[in-house]
């Protein structure tokens, strides 16, 4: 897949550059702190929207997810029918086992209204966001069959991953390069998915016999 490279690689430099600023201090880290003073303004509907990454909002979501997935593929006779589910339930697993330590690593302290303490990079929030209703999309797109459906579901994606992210800096919950560093590193995850989900249904469909008896 020629895209591969380019889905992965292109994340895994951004989020290498980022780190790199927020653990140096570098120019970058000064330029946040300053677009962060200019965006942050606590109010309800920012601690809202923060809310959407949280595990209780996201999670459940990608469970129903799972579920509905689960059921269609079984029903409809999918060889390896719990594969696709158990892969993206694997990979929001692993979010807090990646994330965790880097926080833990990096120690960036949060934003003056967080008070002290550190643990704000990169943003766990926006990591639960992305990984939960990115994985879940990449589930249900199949399912749909007409573009527009599909282009919905994507534009619903994009919008709750946004939302979050404006709640999160919005509040001061997080700096916005926290939150940038969180889309680049789930973005490789949800890269390695869909490279996984891409090869398994082919090689489901390269084992389902074909329909036509006489000569094609």
């Amino acid at each position: 897949m020629p895209r591969a490279p380019l889905m992965f690689g292109l994340p895994a430099l951004c989020f290498t550059l980022v780190t790199w600023q927020v653990v140096a201090g570098g120019p970058l880290v000064r330029l946040d702190e300053r677009l962060s003073g200019t965006l942050v303004h606590p109010d309800r509907f920012s601690e809202l929207f923060a809310d959407l990454g949280s595990v209780q909002v996201a999670v459940p979501l990608l469970a129903l997810a799972l579920v509905l997935v689960a059921r269609r593929n079984r029903a409809t006779g999918l060889d390896r029918w719990w594969l696709p589910p158990a892969a993206a339930a694997v990979l929001m697993l692993l979010v807090p086992a990646v994330v965790v330590p880097l926080k833990e690593l990096v120690a960036r302290p949060g934003p003056p209204v967080m008070g002290p303490g550190t643990g704000f990079y990169p943003s766990g929030h926006t990591a639960t966001a992305f990984v939960a209703y990115g994985a879940a999309t990449l589930l249900l797109l199949p399912l749909l069959r007409t573009a527009g459906a599909r282009g919905a579901l994507l534009c619903v994606c994009a919008a709750l991953n946004a939302c979050v992210a404006f709640g999160l800096v919005r509040r001061g919950y997080h700096w916005p390069l926290d939150v940038v560093a969180s889309w680049c590193l789930c973005a490789m995850l949800l890269s390695c998915l869909w490279l996984f989900l891409s090869r398994s249904t082919r090689r489901s469909s390269a084992r389902t016999p074909s329909l036509r008896t006489g000569p094609s």
